[in-house]
């Protein structure tokens, strides 16, 4: 379906060029990156209790070109377990190649704005890798006018709490494979498509009810009830690991981040804001959805270890059964409720 060489090639070709600092400066933020991945994985396995005996590695840090190339690559492993190559007809390059472009294009508007990833399917042996992008975490301390050291450990925070969910939580990264291949073998098959797009005239109805409170989009409304149903598991698996990560690098405190509360202060006003095309691309890419998960996967985790503690939270990560549903993401209390 997507050239993902292509993709790469145009992403890293089109990806703007990150902010002229002093050497010394590009330096230090290059280093300190590096090195506060394990000292913030060490902070967050203290707070969550999660990776227990798990080596504690450093992060890669790369330039903007680098993380838009292994961002293709990773999505490549990970869509080639739904979709494994077979034969297709004469216009399949041509249409593969095309499909590459315009991702391309995707990644390389994202590539300015992303702090950092963990891709629990990147790196040389295909079993996951910590990045983080010197040039958008100098891009944005700088916006905002806070602390470089503490910016960076709050980044790191973030990042390395994602790591550590899927490789201390077992089960999670097969898991979380299946269900995108079985959300993508739905999107695929050419019968689902027939189905989807001859719901469009009723979809659109539906989708203005829905406009008012939010709750669906367009893509969402047109899906099967077999793929909503992948969708939806998809949608509050994701919510719970972003807004856990968002709640881990606040909770870890000002001990460890001493401008913590002004840091996302500061970070909360910069998602909003951006130029109108800013704004306009990031609903079109989805960019707006994914801010507002981390608001309520980090409200849904805060509830959740008010109620019952962080060990009685950590359940969350017994098995599939125990994720939250998607209506639990908005009423913690139902979840507790259900597991507790």
């Amino acid at each position: 379906m997507v050239d993902w060489s292509v993709a790469a090639s145009t992403g890293a070709y089109l990806v703007r060029g990150g902010p002229v600092v002093p050497r010394e400066e590009a330096e230090r933020a290059v280093s300190e990156l590096r090195e506060l991945t394990i000292d913030a994985e060490h902070h967050v396995r203290e707070l969550t209790g999660l990776g227990t005996g798990l080596p504690l590695l450093p992060g890669d840090v790369v330039d903007r070109p680098g993380w838009v190339r292994a961002a293709a690559s990773g999505l490549d492993e990970l869509t080639g377990r739904a979709l494994p190559d077979a034969p297709g007809g004469a216009l399949t390059p041509l249409v593969a190649g095309s499909a590459g472009v315009q991702t391309g294009v995707v990644l390389a508007f994202l590539g300015a704005r992303v702090l950092g990833q963990y891709d629990p399917f990147g790196g040389e042996d295909k079993q996951g890798r910590l990045l983080l992008v010197a040039p958008n975490v100098v891009t944005a301390q700088r916006a905002m006018g806070v602390s470089g050291r503490d910016f960076r450990m709050w980044v790191c925070l973030h990042e390395s709490t994602h790591r550590l969910q899927f490789t201390a939580v077992a089960w999670l990264r097969e898991y979380f494979a299946n269900e995108v291949a079985n959300l993508i073998t739905g999107l695929a098959d050419s019968d689902g498509l027939g189905t989807m797009l001859g719901r469009l005239p009723e979809t659109l109805k539906e989708a203005r009810r829905a406009k008012a409170d939010g709750s669906m989009g367009l893509a969402e409304l047109l899906q099967s009830p077999q793929q909503r149903a992948v969708f939806d598991k998809l949608l509050a698996m994701s919510t719970l690991l972003e807004g856990h990560a968002d709640y881990v690098m606040d909770a870890v405190g000002p001990d460890v981040v001493p401008s913590v509360a002004t840091i996302r202060r500061r970070f909360t006003a910069r998602r909003k804001g951006g130029g109108l095309l800013d704004r306009l691309l990031r609903s079109l890419l989805g960019v707006d959805a994914k801010i507002r998960q981390y608001a309520l996967g980090a409200t849904f985790t805060r509830e959740v270890v008010r109620t019952v503690g962080m060990d009685g939270f950590n359940v969350v990560w017994t098995s599939p059964d125990t994720l939250p549903t998607r209506a639990e993401i908005r009423d913690p209390q139902a979840w507790v409720r259900r597991i507790h």
